[in-house]
């Protein structure tokens, strides 16, 4: 701030350099939306390793197609993930009911509903930390919560000091929700629950999964409601994704296209990309051909969205270890954090370093010619081939069939573009109410160049100078004062993308006898 001079002296004064340090953002964060068979419903869960996975929302299940999935998406060399469970229609929780020496039993029901929430156990003592308790002043106990898989221990919880009393420090309904991961207090008076006597504690009833979950009912379920926030809509309570996947329903109901239409608008909004697996039915090239159009129906900013084709094989713990068919989706996903990490989110997620870790066959197994009559459809196909094994042989996007003719036909060019606009969105926050003129456009100017530029030494870009790879433009010229009496503030950010080698020409010439140099 400026110093008020009021003697003679010399006087400090530090002067802010208007540096802003721009930092880019997380580009393969990917969310998952299906079903599991435990865990927090319609909230979006961020996990680093499938043991988080484990521990959350059960681990492996034949009746969790998403189970399966991130769990390919860590073998494949994912590190972040968002899990959102869905809810079956008419699921309810399990219920506990512990005895209270009132007229009115206390009452908890398991954090989210499914038969899961059977398998809880609650004990209670009153072996408290209150040193002034005595008969007539009895408040405070202790829960114990486990959760059981036939007799195997799963998870165990306990939580000490509860009180019944709503004004306490420590009440119970505000403790359950912020300290257990396994039960909420529904109901009870204010008399606190009965001692009970080790090893004989209080068991759960009556949770269920509810409906089956059909090709007729869940389109209504993926989708939800923004209102509410539910559905594809639970992820407005992420920060950010990058990547959407959404697993099958189940190894015989697809996705329906409404669905992958919701998700797709939604993801547009949110600067991410949605992998679509092909549909089960599509079990020849021709499938594709004949289906693809239609399939596309309703479709709009393909360009945010990428589809994979055939399915994968890979051996199925839960299963014998016998092979088992799965959509692809969630192993491209972690091919494509490999990559990002690997290489950087400019290099396209395929050729012969995004061999698919896991996979033993492929459904369909595609020949050169098939394999060109798909590409220029802008389907993305996986391949078989000697000494590489199972890999990743396409980065087009939606928008990549060649009669498109579009800019944003390839994946690593799309995904680039949105990695800009998310971290350049963040990273200028700061723009906000300040003086708009021309200190304020430098500063800009110094801010995304030297953001742009750090991209250019890693190679993001095409050219061999920063001025042929990219510019930033923000002045007089790009801010005229009608602009600028209307607080508003033009930058102008230009960039020349690299594009993937997609097809490599060698040719070759026979010459006859010396040629002189």
């Amino acid at each position: 701030m400026p110093i008020t001079v009021s003697y003679p002296g010399v006087y400090i004064e530090e002067i802010p350099s208007g540096v802003r340090t721009i930092t880019g953002v997380a580009t393969s964060i990917t969310a998952f939306l299906g079903f599991a068979g435990r865990g927090p419903s319609n909230d979006p869960v961020r996990i680093q390793n499938f043991g988080d996975f484990e521990r959350l929302f059960g681990g492996l299940s034949l009746k969790s197609t998403m189970s399966f999935a991130v769990q390919q998406y860590f073998l494949n060399g994912g590190t972040d993930a968002i899990i959102v469970r869905l809810e079956p229609p008419n699921a309810t929780p399990a219920t506990i009911n512990l005895p209270t020496s009132g007229t009115e039993n206390i009452v908890l029901i398991a954090s989210s509903a499914g038969t899961w929430g059977n398998g809880l156990e609650v004990s209670v003592d009153h072996d408290t930390a209150d040193p002034q308790e005595t008969p007539e002043t009895e408040k405070t106990f202790n829960l114990t919560i486990v959760l059981k898989q036939g007799k195997q221990e799963l998870s165990r919880e306990t939580i000490r000091n509860l009180s019944m009393d709503s004004t306490a420090i420590r009440y119970i309904k505000e403790i359950l929700e912020t300290e257990s991961s396994l039960v909420r207090f529904q109901s009870g008076e204010s008399d606190r629950p009965n001692e009970t006597t080790d090893p004989i504690a209080a068991t759960a009833d009556s949770g269920t999964d509810g409906d089956a979950v059909t090709s007729t009912n869940s389109p209504d379920i993926y989708r939800g409601s923004e209102n509410d926030k539910t559905g594809i809509y639970a992820l407005e309570k992420a920060d950010l994704f990058n990547l959407l996947c959404i697993p099958p329903v189940s190894s015989d109901i697809d996705i329906q296209p409404s669905v992958w239409i919701e998700a797709l608008t939604y993801c547009e909004r949110r600067w991410a990309m949605l992998l679509v697996d092909s549909p089960s039915a599509w079990e020849t090239p021709k499938n594709v051909t004949d289906n693809l159009p239609t399939f596309l129906t309703g479709l709009s900013s393909k360009e945010n969205a990428a589809i994979f084709f055939p399915r994968i094989k890979l051996q199925n713990p839960l299963k014998e270890n016998r092979l088992d068919t799965f959509a692809p989706s969630a192993a491209i996903a972690g091919i494509f954090a490999r990559t990002d990490a690997n290489r950087g989110v400019w290099k396209a997620p395929a050729g012969i370093d995004a061999t698919l870790t896991g996979v033993r066959e492929l459904t369909v197994k595609l020949t050169d010619g098939e394999n060109g009559i798909l590409n220029p459809l802008g389907v993305n196909c996986l391949r078989n081939f000697p000494v590489y094994g199972n890999v990743v042989w396409g980065s087009r996007t939606l928008e990549g069939d060649d009669r498109f003719a579009s800019e944003w036909k390839y994946i690593p060019i799309r995904r680039l573009t949105l990695f800009l606009q998310e971290s350049l969105y963040r990273g200028t926050q700061w723009v906000v109410f300040e003086p708009n003129d021309e200190p304020l456009w430098a500063q800009i100017r110094l801010n995304l160049g030297a953001f742009m530029n750090n991209l250019f030494r890693q190679g993001a870009f095409q050219g061999d100078t920063p001025s042929k790879a990219y510019f930033v433009k923000c002045d007089k010229e790009t801010n005229p004062q009608n602009d600028i009496d209307r607080g508003i503030v033009n930058i102008i950010v230009g960039f020349a993308p690299l594009k993937p080698a997609e097809f490599v020409i060698i040719k070759f010439q026979q010459i006859a006898g010396d040629i002189a140099t």
